[in-house]
């Protein structure tokens, strides 16, 4: 994978990895949750079934984790964390999309927090009004982080020292044996019935769904990626040992629980590690301390993720958010985060949109795991992670999280993942510019080699699967002029046109950048086109050379296109041509156009028909009939013509069975509107009085008469297609 580019110097003076990381994602996932509710999840699941909501929980956060461990080992990770890890794996556009939610939702997680913190202020002061303590509160944050992330990750020092005060302030009564409960007395498996006012009960997964934020906010640190010193290196150790480190409290805590109050309290009393201690101020103060320092680390994280998203111009007035001050800081960014928070505040009940928080956390972390599955399969040399770990573990991390979000709430779910596309949308549609690489091309390959194999094993007999894939000769930089309309008609909407040029040694400088051009311009127009070169004396051994190696190209052609040669010309070489084609199971198009009308106005198609008497039978084997018939249809669509068909019968007694089977036989090919016109006489009388047409399609006979075609061209005074079968179409299938 092609890195960001060097890292900027101020990296080298950042954060380092317990600072930087493990400090931030620990408060982060040591929460209001473990304060208020784990006492619940305990008392619905039990030890064990709250143990295993547990397990289950953090064993998604972990293999996110060792999934973000191991991918950011392989690149030079830039600002923007998550965003810039999606970015540099499957470019700006899923990025981003996964991004701007990822940043709604770091913004609004802060109000979320305040909330949280003015819950527990009120329980001790209940008589300060709510709104003016969420603005202090919101005043203070906001101040910290203009000030400097520095001064925050600082502050989260003292926290982190109140929050382990609260947690030690647990252990007296576990060692002076002054818990309420025995071995006997502690519920093992619970009856998950929710609050004892609830019914009828809330269900293993429900409470699953309320302890899983909890093991969340692993990317806390990540976000900080930009402002990190080695960010490998503390993106891996640090977030690893926060989520064990934060795994080993929520255990502990679990026993401390099921064995300091019944189940009943456990149930109905959210604070209960604040009555069961041995110094309920302590467990205040820590309840205090982490919202306040989650709310803290997510303002200082969310307006990383903005600028980062506004320096790779993914937002409206990117160069505005782009910009830092000397300092380093995203002040801009960190201006607009303030504005969302204060609207979130002023809105005074989140409770609606919470879930929308989480979910879009989630899909984030989907994402990672995603992106490490992918590149684990591609098996591509650029992806060699110095941490490398087994693809089941983000494969679990994958399926784990999507799992969750549809746990949680499948209504909300379902609405973030359409959040995410329509924003993936909007974004491909700007055609961004990224600074890096990505493996998307890789990924791309990838199918198409698989698509390759599976198709390569069928049964050569694909009728229905039957699309025009042509190959083009071109001799020459102007040979496709006047032919561009035609040939991207012939091959719309699904088909696709490669493009052979042919010359001598010396002429590849001309012809190349007019095949370039041809392609792009085919690609330009809704057909998938590529061009190679084969240099040779001969076009006609070029050509023999092109067809047979076109056999292993994929899409592999099934119809050459062939230009008309002068008359007076010899017609052996086109003869040979012709043998290779049927040979390499390829249909051949002879296109002559009129030398002053060209095309015409395109308006109306004639195919002409032999007849087929004296039994005109009908079936599945047209003979030399099918790929004209496919041909005139594409055009008709493309072209908005109109179809006749015309069947030359040389006895007036079979000018009425010839309409029948002419009716017959367009019915059966799903041709709608075509005029039948049966005439009798000799093929060329018929063609001195043909009606006129644009083009005129005839079947290819077994040996081609070059000087016969340019008459066609001359008697019916318009273009013509001579065509030849492949035997892998039919217009009956």
């Amino acid at each position: 994978m092609m890195a960001e580019g060097p890292e900027p110097r101020r990296k080298r003076s950042g954060f380092g990895t317990f600072a930087g990381v493990y400090t931030p994602t620990l408060l982060t996932i040591l929460g209001v949750i473990m304060y208020l509710r784990q006492g619940w999840v305990i008392g619905n699941g039990g030890l064990v079934g709250g143990l295993l909501i547990i397990v289950l929980a953090f064993v998604i956060t972990a293999a996110t984790g060792l999934a973000m461990s191991s991918i950011t080992t392989n690149i030079r990770i830039g600002a923007g964390g998550a965003y810039s890890i999606i970015s540099q794996s499957l470019g700006l556009e899923v990025g981003g999309s996964v991004g701007i939610p990822l940043y709604l939702a770091q913004a609004l997680a802060v109000t979320l927090y305040i909330f949280g913190f003015r819950e527990g202020w009120l329980w001790v002061f209940p008589g300060h009004p709510a709104l003016l303590i969420d603005l202090v509160v919101f005043a203070i944050i906001a101040g910290i982080a203009i000030r400097s992330a520095g001064l925050a990750f600082r502050l989260q020092y003292g926290i982190l020292a109140i929050i382990g005060l609260s947690l030690v302030s647990l252990l007296p009564p576990v060692f002076f044996g002054t818990m309420s409960q025995s071995w006997g007395q502690v519920e093992l498996w619970g009856t998950f019935s929710g609050h004892p006012q609830e019914s009828p009960g809330v269900g293993f997964w429900g409470v699953f769904a309320v302890f899983f934020p909890a093991a969340t906010g692993i990317m806390a640190g990540a976000n900080m990626s930009g402002e990190l010193r080695d960010p490998r290196r503390s993106i891996l150790v640090g977030t690893l040992a926060a989520i064990a480190t934060a795994f080993i409290v929520y255990v502990g805590l679990s026993f401390w629980l099921a064995f300091s109050a019944p189940t009943e309290e456990l149930l109905s009393n959210y604070t209960v590690m604040i009555d069961r201690s041995a110094f309920g101020p302590a467990v205040l103060l820590g309840l205090l301390g982490a919202t306040f320092s989650s709310a803290l680390t997510s303002f200082v994280g969310a307006p990383r993720i903005l600028q980062a998203l506004g320096a790779h111009g993914v937002l409206p007035a990117s160069p505005w958010l782009a910009r830092r001050t000397q300092g380093g800081e995203p002040r801009n960014a960190i201006l607009l985060t303030g504005a969302i928070v204060l609207g979130g505040i002023l809105l005074r009940d989140l409770n609606v949109i919470a879930p929308l928080i989480t979910l879009f956390f989630l899909i984030t972390y989907a994402m990672i795991n995603v992106v490490v599955t992918i590149e684990q399969s591609l098996g591509l040399v650029s992806f060699r992670p110095t941490f490398a770990i087994p693809r089941i573990i983000s494969l679990i991390g994958a399926i784990g999280c999507i799992f969750a979000m549809f746990i949680i709430n499948p209504g909300f779910s379902l609405f973030a993942v359409v959040l995410v596309l329509a924003a993936y949308t909007f974004m491909s549609r700007r055609h961004l510019d990224a600074p890096f690489g990505d493996v998307r091309s890789g990924l791309f390959v990838s199918i198409a080699e698989w698509a390759a194999k599976r198709v390569w094993d069928l049964s050569s007999r694909q009728e229905r699967a039957w699309k025009p894939n042509l190959v083009v000769a071109v001799s020459e930089g102007g040979a496709l002029e006047g032919l561009i309309a035609f040939l991207r008609n012939l091959a719309h909407p699904k088909g696709s046109i490669q493009l052979l040029g042919v010359c001598p040694p010396d002429g590849r400088e001309t012809l190349v950048p007019a095949l370039e051009g041809a392609a792009q311009g085919f690609r330009r127009q809704g057909v998938f086109s590529t061009w190679f070169v084969l240099e040779a004396e001969s076009a006609t051994l070029a050509l023999l050379g092109g067809i047979s190696a076109a056999r292993a190209a994929f899409p592999r052609p099934n119809i050459v296109v062939l230009p008309l040669a002068e008359r007076g010309a010899m017609s052996p070489d086109y003869d040979r041509l012709i043998v290779a084609a049927d040979r390499e199971g390829v249909g051949c198009v002879l296109l002559a156009p009129h030398p002053e009308r060209g095309l015409g106005e395109r308006q109306r198609i004639n195919v002409w028909l032999h007849e087929r008497s004296p039994g005109w039978e009908l079936s599945m084997e047209l003979g030399n009939l099918d790929l004209s018939l496919l041909l005139a249809y594409k055009l008709m669509m493309n072209w908005k013509a109109k179809i006749r068909v015309i069947v030359v019968v040389s006895d007036p007694d079979q000018i009425e069975p010839g309409q029948d089977w002419a009716d017959e036989l367009l019915t059966l090919a799903r041709i709608p509107r075509a005029e039948i016109l049966v005439q009798q006489g000799t093929f060329t009388q018929a063609l001195k009085h043909a009606p006129p047409a644009d083009l005129q399609i005839f079947g290819m006979p077994e040996r081609l008469d070059i000087d016969a075609v340019h008459e066609q061209v001359e008697l019916t005074g318009s273009a013509c297609l001579i065509v030849r079968d492949s035997g892998g179409e039919s217009a009956l299938a």
